[in-house]
């Protein structure tokens, strides 16, 4: 389930976003990214960034925390490096070229994953949760915030109609709660704790999952 975008196509797409991403993303995405960062820089540690792209996060966790940003876009890491450069950020330890659902980092490595706006842009959701799950200490937080996508009525219509422009330019924007469901059952490892809803209108939700 959820062979229906590709990793080339992905990175492709986001390649073509990098020089105008932050423009057009920016202020639409900050209530999501600033709820993440807040709990994120609450918990502490190691905290691995997924999908970190042109790295506007990064000045906004504490300087206290080590962060490691990865990403599938190599022309969105370059900005985020250039980022870390202009503002110094010396808690940065890594900002790495990588698929999301093959981390090259040894199990129970991180205190909290963050993944901002990352489920809907990956070929095969549910291994690259299990992949963000297996690099968390137990007790250690998933903080996602994503697109979920309506279950029926009007939205539901345009998501559908939407949905091969949509992957064209990176992501799915048909992403139902009972995937997420399915996947903490079959998972096994890993409790819900919080969900709640982002602006804009409710459309983006803030996720937090603990290891057990």
């Amino acid at each position: 389930m959820g062979n229906d975008i590709d990793r080339a196509g992905v990175a492709r797409a986001y390649g073509l976003w990098a020089p105008v991403y932050d423009l057009v993303f920016g202020k639409v995405f900050d209530p999501g990214r600033q709820s993440t960062i807040e709990i994120a820089n609450a918990i502490g540690g190691r905290i691995l960034d997924v999908g970190v792209g042109t790295g506007l996060s990064l000045s906004d966790y504490a300087s206290t925390t080590k962060l490691y940003g990865v990403d599938l876009s190599e022309p969105m890491l370059r900005k985020a490096q250039q980022r870390v450069r202009s503002l110094n950020l010396t808690n940065v330890e890594t900002l790495a070229v990588m698929d999301a659902k093959n981390l090259a980092f040894s199990d129970s490595f991180f205190d909290a994953v963050v993944a901002q706006f990352v489920i809907t842009a990956v070929p095969d959701p549910e291994a690259t949760l299990d992949d963000f799950v297996r690099v968390l200490k137990p007790g250690g937080e998933l903080i996602l915030v994503n697109h979920i996508g309506a279950e029926s009525g009007p939205r539901r219509l345009f998501e559908l109609g939407f949905s091969p422009l949509a992957r064209r330019l990176g992501w799915r924007p048909e992403f139902p709660w009972a995937r997420l469901v399915n996947w903490a059952a079959k998972h096994g490892g890993v409790t819900l704790f919080e969900r709640r809803p982002m602006r804009p209108m409710g459309h983006f939700s803030l996720i937090r999952y603990r290891k057990s």
